[in-house]
C-alpha cells in the first residue's frame, strides 16, 4: 500500500504529464509561423510562453532541494523577448524543461515533501513548491491551447470533449465501464 506522500508525488507527476500532453497536442496542430502569432502587441506568442516556461522549469527544478529556485543564471526578462528561433528549437526547449521537472519529481522521496526549499528567498515546504508550479504551468498551457485554438479556428481538433458532445462522451464512458464488468 502506498503512503500519502508516494500517492501525492505520483498524482502530481500524472497531472504535470497531462498538461505537457495538452501542449504537445496543440503543437501538433500548428504551423511554424503559428508559434509566433501575437493577438496584440502586449500579448505573448506561444514561442514566448515556451521560452518563459523553459527558463522557469530549468531554474526551479535544477538542484531543487539544494539551491534557490530562482537561479543567478536565469534571465527572466529575456524570456519575454521575441527570439529568432525555429519550431524545432522551441520544441527542444519545451521538452528539455519538462524533462528537468519530471526527472526531479521522479527522484523525490515522500520524506522530501516536508523539507524546506526556497524560491526567490521565500521558504516553502517541498509539497507547497510543487503545488505552486502545478498552478503556474497549467496557467501557461491554457494560454498556449487558447492561442492555438484561436489560430486554427474551424480546423482545431478538440483536446477534450467537443462543444455539444458532452452526452455522447458520457454515454461512451458509461458503455466502456459496463463492458469492463
Amino acid at each position: 500500500m502506498q503512503t500519502f506522500g508516494e500517492g501525492f508525488l505520483k498524482d502530481c507527476i500524472k497531472r504535470f504529464r497531462y498538461y505537457k500532453e495538452l501542449g504537445d497536442k496543440t503543437f501538433e496542430q500548428l504551423k511554424e509561423e503559428d508559434f509566433f502569432y501575437q493577438p496584440n502587441l502586449s500579448s505573448n506568442s506561444i514561442a514566448i510562453i515556451i521560452q518563459h516556461m523553459y527558463g522557469n522549469m530549468l531554474s526551479r527544478w535544477t538542484n531543487f532541494l539544494t539551491e534557490d529556485g530562482e537561479k543567478d543564471w536565469r534571465k527572466r526578462d529575456a524570456e519575454f523577448e521575441a527570439m529568432s528561433i525555429s519550431r524545432e528549437d522551441l520544441l527542444s526547449f519545451w521538452n528539455e524543461g519538462w524533462k528537468c521537472l519530471l526527472t526531479t519529481l521522479e527522484s523525490l522521496q515522500p520524506d522530501d515533501l516536508m523539507k524546506t526549499v526556497t524560491i526567490r528567498t521565500e521558504p516553502l515546504l517541498v509539497y507547497d513548491a510543487i503545488l505552486r508550479q502545478l498552478a503556474h504551468y497549467p496557467y501557461h498551457v491554457g494560454q498556449i491551447v487558447y492561442i492555438g485554438r484561436m489560430i486554427r479556428d474551424n480546423e482545431w481538433s478538440s483536446l477534450s470533449i467537443p462543444k455539444g458532445e458532452s452526452k455522447i462522451y458520457l454515454d461512451s464512458v458509461k458503455k466502456a465501464q459496463q463492458n469492463k464488468q
